[in-house]
């Protein structure tokens, strides 16, 4: 796993996204995995930027979700296929012909998630998965302790995690969903590219069990170290809990740059 420590948040998005422009200049068709919160925002802002400057052409690409909720409609402007559209989509030019995502509002809510699990599988794969951590190592909404091996599947939120959504349907926690369909950390693992973005001195204790810890179900982002191209990109807060923090600086500092990340 290849760490990159970075001065700040906007530099993370920067670099992540001149990775991703790279991709798509030598796959103009590949499969990007987005995630949602406000974490990856630098970077669709970034990328955003040079689809404007005419840097990249993002006239093929195509955008894969990682999670969705149970029970909202996916016109409801709360579905995390709303918020990508917003996010991601139109500020990219990139139409919904050129999305796929799960079926969050499905009477057979199992088989949306095996028919997503195939509809990635279908399309290639993902090229690149970006992910965010959660303060307790989940990625998607793999929660501690879900199965390395684990595929598209639905999930029980917390009750914290309810509240803490409540904020995004007028501070309701009835309204909030008790279920999401999420990607596995088996499905994730699949994809060619993954890169973890944390920013933020709450997310260190993630970072650092992700990065040197164990391999263990209780931090769902330890799996990365079973990836062949993993890479996580911090700020200096996130990393501030890095034993090999130094170590990394380093090697980064002296990589080839044809290598990108």
């Amino acid at each position: 796993m290849e760490v990159v420590i970075v001065p700040d948040a906007k530099a993370g998005g920067e670099l992540i996204a001149g990775a991703m422009a790279q991709l798509l200049r030598r796959k103009p068709g590949a499969l990007l995995g987005v995630a949602t919160g406000s974490t990856p925002l630098p970077v669709y802002e970034a990328l955003a930027a040079k689809v404007r400057s005419g840097a990249v052409d993002v006239g093929r690409a195509r955008i894969a979700q990682l999670d969705e909720y149970v029970g909202l409609p996916a016109d409801h402007p709360e579905s995390y296929r709303s918020v990508l559209r917003r996010e991601v989509l139109e500020p990219l030019g990139i139409g919904m012909d050129q999305f796929t995502g799960p079926d969050g509002s499905a009477e057979d809510v199992q088989g949306a998630c095996e028919a997503y699990d195939k509809a990635l599988s279908d399309a290639g794969g993902v090229d690149l998965q970006l992910l965010g951590i959660g303060t307790d190592g989940h990625i998607g909404f793999n929660e501690p302790c879900s199965s390395l091996a684990s595929r598209t599947r639905i999930k029980t939120l917390t009750e914290q995690t309810r509240i803490d959504n409540a904020r995004f349907f007028d501070g309701d926690i009835d309204q909030v969903p008790h279920h999401v369909i999420t990607q596995g950390i088996g499905t994730i693992l699949e994809a060619r590219h993954l890169v973890l973005l944390a920013t933020g001195e709450g997310k260190a204790d993630a970072v650092a069990a992700t990065v040197e810890g164990p391999i263990a179900a209780v931090c769902p982002a330890s799996a990365l170290q079973l990836h062949p191209h993993a890479t996580v990109v911090v700020d200096e807060a996130a990393a501030s809990k890095l034993k090999l923090a130094d170590y990394f600086r380093h090697t980064y500092t002296n990589k080839p740059e044809w290598q990108g990340i």
